[in-house]
């Protein structure tokens, strides 16, 4: 395995990171859900991945089980204990803890625990996802409705099969 060819060719560098603190506010809020920070978006990121800093409150559902088509789906642990699905069963993950998913592998996701979960969750390449929360949000908050066909239209544009 070698690496991939260069994408920068200049020859002294260049003055280009991002640094964001940890103690700024969520990008997003989901009613009675999850707050979202969007530390890496695929635009920000050029298309090369997406890395979000979820949190998601107790007893809280985050994603029946699903499948995406053109990206694979990692989740890493910070703190509590999330309820995974790794297309087999459910697995309590906990600080440290890390799935990995493939394009094309089942997996979901929830909170049952008493207390707030705070992952990092990467998505690779880095496809639009902000719109898809958002919707999420405006849904959780009574701002948007779908009737069954707009969602299911909704789901394949944002790259999300239910299963």
């Amino acid at each position: 395995m070698s690496y991939p060819d260069p994408r920068y060719l200049g020859e002294k560098g260049e003055i280009s990171a991002k640094f964001r603190p940890a103690d700024i506010e969520p990008d997003l809020a989901i009613t009675g859900s999850e707050a979202i920070r969007y530390l890496a978006t695929g635009k920000s990121t050029n298309r090369q991945f997406g890395l979000y800093r979820v949190e998601i409150i107790p007893h809280s559902f985050g994603a029946k089980p699903h499948f995406h088509r053109t990206m694979s789906e990692s989740f890493f642990i910070l703190s509590g204990t999330l309820r995974l699905f790794n297309g087999e069963r459910w697995i309590d993950a906990t600080a440290g803890d890390f799935l990995y998913v493939p394009e094309g592998g089942v997996h979901g996701f929830q909170n049952e625990s008493d207390e707030l979960v705070s992952m990092l969750l990467l998505f690779v390449p880095g496809g639009p996802r902000e719109p898809y929360f958002e919707a999420i949000a405006d849904i959780a908050a009574g701002r948007r409705q779908f009737s069954e066909e707009e969602w299911a239209d909704f789901c394949r544009r944002h790259d999300n099969y239910f299963v």
